[in-house]
């Protein structure tokens, strides 16, 4: 009767590295989908939070009113809409669900880090009052960014032809609406976010003396 032949060392060590090799494999796949699953969630949350913020700041400057929230005291003129290459502010409607909603003095800031590296963008809110509204700020400005490598303010008016105006960094007419407000903004990784161009809707009606 013949003895049945058992395994080789040769062949445990060749059967280990493969078994070894297979289960190398394995957990590497696996790291890497569960790497891709969450940048994906990681991209999709951020563009969620780009699309937010964008279309947030695109319904509040379309709504800007033709309404004065300070009186300038080098000019006496009424302030509609103030704004330079760090700050913007205007008067325009909130949302119910914001607060007690109505028309409110949107103080649009851009701030730099604690920390030293990049800029947020924060949105101070202030209940319009007629006239002056320089009443104390009924909450904490609020952060809409931050973590960004870059914002940039742009204004464009009308020409003394009628006729769109160059962009410029500064809004210095500023009883009156712009007829466009650009925002520019790169993200911490470099990218930048789509430009956001929003035209108030009562800018053209006003320059042109329809509203008062």
């Amino acid at each position: 009767m013949r003895r049945a032949r058992g395994f080789t060392l040769i062949e445990v060590l060749i059967a280990t590295v493969l078994l070894a090799a297979g289960l190398t494999l394995a957990f590497a796949t696996i790291t890497g989908a569960t790497g891709a699953t969450r940048h994906g969630e990681a991209t999709a949350a951020s563009n969620e939070h780009i699309r937010a913020v964008e279309g947030f700041l695109r319904r509040r400057l379309a709504g800007a009113r033709a309404v004065s929230f300070q009186i300038d005291p080098s000019t006496g003129q009424a302030m509609r809409f103030a704004g330079d290459a760090e700050r913007m502010r205007f008067v325009s409607d909130l949302p119910d669900y914001i607060g007690r909603g109505g028309p409110s003095v949107h103080d649009l800031r851009i701030q730099r880090m604690a920390s030293g590296d990049g800029v947020r963008l924060t949105l101070g809110l202030v209940a319009a009052q007629p006239g002056d509204a320089t009443a104390a700020v009924d909450r904490e400005p609020e952060v809409l960014a931050e973590n960004l490598r870059s914002v940039e303010f742009h204004y464009r008016g009308v020409g003394e032809d009628g006729k769109p105006a160059e962009w410029q960094d500064d809004w210095t007419t500023t009883e009156q609406l712009p007829l466009l407000v650009e925002i520019r903004i790169t993200g911490e990784d470099g990218k930048p976010w789509p430009v956001l161009d929003v035209a108030p809707r009562l800018a053209a009606a006003y320059a042109t003396g329809i509203t008062r």
